[in-house]
């Protein structure tokens, strides 16, 4: 698959790459194509990219000695008894050619869990005065990558000059990976792929195929994706295969902690550690309610924030006994069982995201922003809205529904029911009232009574 929507992060690598000695870090889950940015940034710099390997501190400096080997001819010829001794002829190696680097080491936690003075060793490396070579690590440990990088009292990584998480890619790419006739065919694909690079150039060959796209990949216990959860959880350093359990109860949609804590038979004050864990690996997503206080726990929902995993916990978790034994015609019978609610839910969460960069569009609606980043609104009795954004001089409030299908017979009841909105904190604001829908080619994009949004304005934006 084509590479695909890391502009500013390939901009970010190059400024750093301008200071000389410089050091970088970036960290975040499997799938979201860190390796491949690299790759694309090593490419165009003329760097050397090494990986480190899951194995014995000896083998995995005979393994790194390797791959600089292709750019320092002899330098695997010796054994290195630390690595110490390993950086230090590198750092020789590109002084004598005027060689700047950049040095990537691309799944740096396997070194940092085989050799607890790995991370002292490659700091006292950095910290050398006069070191010209610009280096660059990957991790895809969340948890330990974070650790090393923002952690006062952890030895080594702290003075990176530029460190970030890559983030899944923007939905708005997927119509230049995927080739759909309609915007709002995508609305599906991110149902189910999110936006992993990963999965979208797993699931590419199946072309609009999709119900073959998810059997091959995800149902069929013999496909690539059927175990990944489990994978991703094994993968983390330390494992974290001990939170499944939480992820099986906010995937089945139990979202409130008390609720949380009922289905595992465990006191809510437990659970505050491994959900602040999931949450940091980026698996779960804490929401509070617009004008609600966001350090106050009382209203939080808490959901699993990937698509793809939200789907596997609804689809694939609580029926593994049956796709294991099923045909492929009912296996998919459980994807479609839940195949609307799962992008009606996904439709919700790309026209929240599109909300804050709807302001750089050309839809009518672009000239009252900016506006916030979005969120839903509930109270008790209260209706329910799906999306509310404050504009940035604080004059207005967007308060949206996201539906999945709508016609000119009841637009116009729902963009008056929304203007009558009664929210925190808005009552002196005017109200922008906005309808998105997939598909609205026979609706007016801005009317008397509010402004309608469709898929191919959401993607754009997305982008």
């Amino acid at each position: 698959m084509e590479f695909l929507g890391r502009d500013s992060e390939l901009r970010r690598l190059n400024q750093a790459l301008a200071r000389t000695g410089s050091f970088s870090v970036i960290w975040g889950r499997r799938r979201a194509g860190k390796s491949r940015l690299l790759i694309e940034w090593c490419r165009h710099c003329d760097g050397l990219y090494a990986i480190g390997e899951n194995s014995a501190p000896e083998v995995q400096r005979r393994y790194l000695a390797s791959a600089v080997a292709e750019r320092f001819p002899g330098f695997a010829d010796i054994e290195y008894p630390t690595w110490r001794s390993l950086l230090a002829r590198l750092s020789v190696e590109a002084d004598q050619v005027g060689w700047r680097g950049p040095f990537i080491v691309d799944e740096l936690q396997h070194l940092m869990a085989a050799d607890r003075c790995f991370l002292s060793q490659f700091q006292n490396w950095l910290d050398q005065p006069g070191r010209n070579l610009c280096v660059a690590v990957s991790g895809s440990s969340r948890r330990t990558m974070h650790w090393a990088v923002a952690d006062a009292s952890a030895p080594p990584l702290g003075r990176a000059v530029e460190s970030f998480a890559l983030r899944p890619l923007r939905a708005g790419y997927l119509a230049d990976a995927f080739e759909f006739r309609r915007f709002s065919d995508l609305v599906g694909i991110y149902a189910l792929w999110g936006g992993m690079p990963r999965y979208w150039e797993s699931a590419v060959p199946f072309g609009e195929d999709i119900d073959g796209a998810v059997d091959t990949l995800v149902l069929d216990p013999s496909g690539p994706l059927h175990h990944e959860p489990e994978h991703l959880l094994h993968e983390e350093t330390p494992p974290a295969t001990a939170l499944r359990p939480l992820l099986d109860v906010v995937g089945s949609g139990a979202c409130r902690l008390g609720e949380i804590a009922g289905s595992l038979g465990r006191p809510a004050t437990s659970l505050a550690k491994p959900i602040a864990a999931l949450i940091e690996m980026g698996f779960v997503r804490r929401e509070v309610p617009f004008g609600s206080d966001p350090r106050s726990g009382k209203r939080s929902l808490y959901r699993i924030d990937d698509p793809f995993l939200r789907m596997w916990f609804r689809v694939v978790a609580p029926h593994r006994a049956t796709l294991t034994a099923a045909h492929p015609e009912s296996r998919l019978r459980s994807w479609h069982r839940y195949q609307r609610e799962l992008e009606a839910r996904a439709w919700e969460e790309l026209c929240s995201a599109a909300v804050p960069r709807l302001h750089q569009s050309d839809h009518p609606l672009a000239r009252l922003g900016p506006f916030e980043p979005a969120q839903r609104f509930w109270h008790r009795s209260a209706p329910e809205r799906d999306i509310v954004a404050r504009s940035v001089d604080g004059s207005r409030v967007l308060v949206g529904e996201a539906k999945r299908s709508l016609d000119s017979k009841n637009a116009g009841r729902l963009l008056a029911g929304l203007a009558s909105a009664d929210l925190p904190g808005a009552r002196d604001c005017d109200i922008v009232p906005v309808l998105f829908a997939p598909q609205a080619d026979d609706l007016p994009r801005q009317n008397e009574l509010g402004f309608v949004v469709d898929a191919e304005s959401v993607f754009s934006a997305l982008r």
